[in-house]
């Protein structure tokens, strides 16, 4: 009931409007964004490269109302991507395509996606496609394949929760796709999306053997703070006799630390996602739902004084 109200909130427009204003609210998001302006990711991704841990800069921001939005959105990313190659950081770029225009028009989509892949390309930088609720799913791997076609240094997003992510996962491997494994923050029915976190775990957690076992053909990156998933994860690792530095951990700033300084220090590769811009409501919801015991640590800083 918890996850739903959280989920609820985060699709709700007063609640965007509104909370984001009391500063008690933005003092407990800071816990997961380091700050709203890039300088503060780009500061964030510098103090982390120092403990052998790369980042993935992310947007905030969803579905665009017009062409000049997503154009705005491409420029913010390559001045991301140009301050990245300046500084010679470890950082890769996570973008949604509704923020790029994938609800006006597709084409629009596809030309602001080519912009980012090739301009990260020029830095030999990886841009991974964030997956949104399921109706988005075909048309996120429609557009990725074609890409993908051209340009090697794409990746995409799966969901475990969703039922067709199996088929999918497969249908992918073999063009040797770059693929981060998530457990999914959208309300979906469930027909669509597994209900019971149980089965959204073990679905997770078959989903990267398969993936283990296409490794080298294929970047396999986890998306997950669950550690006890993760240590699963990593026994099959040892099992299979992979090679450490190609099991990829892909954490929250601010989220399981001591998790993330652990694994790269054991010669694991750890990403730290890094979200920054104004529009953090609806995303800064979804991770909460995910893991409502973050509640707790929200409740706090409300009442701190």
């Amino acid at each position: 009931m918890l996850r739903g109200v959280l989920l609820w909130s985060s699709e709700n427009e007063f609640l965007a409007r509104r909370l984001p204003r009391y500063r008690f609210v933005k003092r407990a998001v800071r816990r997961f964004m380091p700050g709203e302006d890039l300088a503060d990711a780009l500061r964030e991704s510098s103090v982390l490269s120092k403990t052998n841990r790369g980042t993935l800069l992310t947007l905030l921001g969803e579905n665009v109302n017009e062409e000049s939005e997503s154009t705005e959105v491409v420029q913010s990313y390559l001045d991301a991507l140009a301050a990245v190659g300046d500084r010679s950081l470890d950082v890769e770029i996570s973008v949604k395509l509704t923020q790029l225009g994938l609800d006006l028009d597709e084409a629009v989509a596809e030309s602001n996606l080519r912009a980012l892949v090739e301009a990260s390309g020029k830095l030999d930088r990886m841009v991974w496609l964030d997956m949104e609720s399921s109706v988005y799913v075909d048309r996120t791997l429609d557009l990725y394949r074609t890409v993908r076609a051209d340009h090697a240094n794409v990746g995409v997003c799966l969901q475990s929760y969703l039922r067709r992510t199996p088929e999918d996962l497969e249908t992918l491997m073999p063009l040797g796709s770059a693929v981060r494994l998530v457990k999914g923050a959208y309300a979906e029915p469930p027909d669509i999306a597994f209900p019971k976190k149980r089965h959204v775990d073990e679905a997770f957690f078959d989903l990267a053997c398969r993936m283990i076992d296409a490794l080298p053909s294929v970047r396999t990156a986890f998306g997950t703070h669950d550690a006890a998933l993760m240590r699963r994860i990593q026994a099959v690792g040892e099992e299979r006799g992979v090679d450490r530095g190609r099991v990829e951990f892909q954490m929250l700033y601010g989220i399981g630390v001591r998790d993330q300084e652990r694994l790269a220090a054991d010669g694991y590769r750890v990403r730290v996602l890094i979200s920054y811009g104004s529009a953090w409501f609806p995303w800064y919801m979804r991770r909460l739902a995910e893991r409502p015991a973050n509640l707790t640590f929200v409740l706090r800083k409300m009442f701190a004084s």
